[in-house]
C-alpha cells in the first residue's frame, strides 16, 4: 500500500502534471509548425531553387548488376529534412520568444519607480542620503527632493 500512496503523490504532483500537459501541446504545437513548414515555407523554396524537386535528388551507387540493388544516397531528402529543422527552430524561436515576453510584461505587474535613496551634492559631488538638508561633507544647504 505504501508504494501506491507514494506513486500517487509522485503522479499527482503539480509538476507533474504541467510537464504533461506541456508536452501534449508541444506535441500539437509541433504538428502546427511542421506543417506550416512543409505546405507553405518548403513549396516556396522549392519554387526558388532551380529544379522544383529538389528533395529526390540523389546519388545511384551501382550495387550489383540488378538495378533493384541499387543504393541511393539521397542527399536531397537529407538537406531538406535539415531545412526544415532550421525552419521550425526559427519559428519556434520567434513565437515562443514573443510569447514568453509578452506574458511576462502581463504577469510583471506595474513598475513602481521608487525614489533614490542617495543624491549627489552639487558642490563636493559627493554622494549624500536623498533626505539629507545639508551635506555632511562640505556642510553646504541641500535643495529638498521632491517626490516623484
Amino acid at each position: 500500500m505504501a508504494f501506491i500512496e507514494d506513486f500517487k503523490k509522485f503522479a499527482f504532483k503539480g509538476n507533474v502534471i504541467d510537464l504533461a500537459v506541456g508536452v501534449v501541446i508541444g506535441a500539437a504545437f509541433g504538428k502546427i509548425v511542421s506543417s506550416l513548414v512543409a505546405d507553405l515555407v518548403m513549396p516556396l523554396v522549392a519554387l526558388v531553387l532551380p529544379s522544383g524537386d529538389w528533395r529526390s535528388h540523389g546519388f545511384v551507387l551501382k550495387h550489383a548488376a540488378d538495378a533493384k540493388d541499387d543504393v541511393i544516397l539521397k542527399y536531397g531528402d537529407f538537406l531538406g529534412a535539415v531545412l526544415d529543422f532550421f525552419v521550425v527552430a526559427v519559428a519556434l524561436f520567434v513565437i515562443v520568444s514573443r510569447i514568453v515576453k509578452a506574458a511576462e510584461a502581463r504577469f510583471a505587474g506595474p513598475t513602481t519607480s521608487e525614489a533614490p535613496t542617495n543624491r549627489e551634492c552639487p558642490l563636493c559631488c559627493e554622494t549624500v542620503p536623498a533626505k539629507a538638508k545639508r551635506c555632511k561633507f562640505c556642510t553646504s544647504e541641500l535643495t529638498p527632493v521632491v517626490p516623484a
